[in-house]
């Protein structure tokens, strides 16, 4: 039989996979190396073991033990799946500004969540590398793991993720790109690559709002470039002593905006459902195109999975709300967002007193009437209103001798000002074609609410 003895035997051999479409217009092979696959979805499960495993071997863990870390979420998994495994308890401190998805996976797998501020210094006593080392001073037998200078995470990347590029690409791979946060991972696989070739280019994806760009161009540790950033993942406000500057050629900025497009075009696009730092890293790809030529073999990392950002990057009410996509809606598509997705209809043969009924049953003034399934006619609230008023004994006739004609047909690429043009005080809707046998009603309020 074939099977693994712990999820963590499942760490690793993760697959490259061409990027068809975001290549940015380059002519050279693009690959992603998709780190989704590992137990805990992402590229960090690989140095949390390891972490642990040197932290045992060291005497700083012992049975029974406290595991402390400060972590935007990932880590915190792959070392939650860890703890599992080893019996430890683990304490995860995050920063605010991470996804409530992360949260709540970390507490799904038993680690004990502590939120802190993301507006304040690292030597704040809120700041989650402050309280993590304060947690490990006053929890007895815990072990503070330090992923940002415990170089134990870049050996994990060194010894993994570095030989399985070189194997998988044949060792004709020419530039490695990745988001850089606590720096172990390019500067583990750029340090393996790098051995096997030096020409092989090492490109870090940074985000405005962090030091690293600036400190590996100029060595200045500007603190003006410090500030909030939205980006999640990448970026850094501190100086990690994983992050070995001499192996890296060079750092890309990518602003918040684009990198929560890219991670919505990734899915959208190549159906590659990763995070907020493998946007920015396809995005900084497209910036950098013309660096690469063809032949050229560029491997970039996708760190983790988009599951953990559904209700940020790929929520569109939160990233309008950032300016990230447009706010104003421009077609019928746009306004179904927020119209009834049922369709509501009477048949040709009911009476009056049953739209009324409907009418009020759906809170709706309108409706198409049907027959045969096919759309033959409207009725509305005015209509029924003068009938009833000067036939108030009538209202078991049937619908269809009132009826006005059918609403107008349009599809969902047509444009709010075409739609508008054909609602008036004859008609208060129109009808949108989603496919062959599908149909929605857009009426005039639904065209303000999306204005709104």
């Amino acid at each position: 039989m074939k099977y693994y003895n712990n999820i963590l035997e499942t760490i690793g051999n993760t697959p490259l996979v061409k990027i068809n479409k975001l290549h940015g217009g380059t002519s050279a092979t693009i690959l992603a190396k998709v780190e989704t696959t590992n137990p805990g979805n992402s590229v960090k499960d690989r140095m949390a073991v390891r972490m642990i495993e040197d932290a045992e071997k060291a005497g700083l863990l012992k049975p029974g033990g406290t595991v402390i870390e400060g972590t935007s979420g990932n880590t915190g998994m792959g070392l939650a799946l860890a703890c599992i495994i080893k019996g430890y308890k683990l304490i995860c401190v995050l920063s605010d500004k991470q996804s409530k998805e992360k949260m709540d996976i970390l507490r799904a797998v038993g680690a004990e969540v502590v939120v802190c501020p993301t507006a304040v210094e690292p030597e704040d006593p809120r700041s989650y590398y402050s309280v993590s080392k304060r947690l490990s001073t006053e929890i007895p037998n815990s072990w503070y793991v330090n992923q940002y200078d415990n170089l134990s995470n870049r050996a994990a990347h060194y010894e993994s993720t570095g030989p399985e590029i070189w194997e998988q690409t044949e060792g004709k791979i020419t530039h490695f790109v990745v988001g850089v946060g606590t720096g172990g991972t390019i500067s583990g696989v750029g340090k393996y690559l790098k051995e096997k070739n030096p020409n092989i280019q090492i490109i870090g994806i940074d985000t405005y709002g962090s030091v690293f760009k600036k400190y590996h161009e100029t060595g200045v540790f500007d603190e003006n470039e410090i500030y909030p950033y939205i980006t999640e993942g990448i970026g850094e406000d501190i100086l990690p002593k994983n992050v070995d500057f001499d192996i890296i050629d060079h750092f890309e900025k990518v602003t918040d905006k684009d990198a929560a497009i890219y991670t919505r075009k990734l899915a959208k696009e190549e159906g590659i459902f990763v995070g907020n730092s493998a946007g920015a890293a396809i995005c900084g790809i497209k910036q950098l195109k013309d660096k690469f030529k063809e032949g050229d073999v560029v491997v970039v990392l996708f760190h983790d999975h988009g599951s953990r950002y559904v209700g940020k990057f790929f929520n569109d009410d939160w990233m309008r709300d950032r300016g990230f996509i447009d706010t104003k809606p421009s077609s019928a598509i746009d306004i179904m967002q927020h119209a009834n997705d049922k369709l509501i209809t009477i048949d040709s043969n009911d009476t009056i007193q049953s739209a009324i009924e409907r009418m009020t049953n759906f809170d709706i003034s309108q409706m198409p009437v049907i027959e045969d399934g096919k759309i033959i006619g409207s009725v509305n609230e005015s209509k029924i209103f003068s009938f009833l008023f000067e036939h108030p004994d009538k209202r078991k006739e049937v619908i269809s001798s009132i009826m006005n004609p059918p609403f107008p047909e349009v599809n969902t690429t047509t444009s709010i000002e075409d739609i508008s043009k054909l609602i008036n005080k004859e008609n208060g809707a129109v009808i949108v074609k989603t496919n062959e046998d599908q149909r929605q009603i857009i009426t005039k309020q639904d065209i303000i609410k999306a204005l709104a």
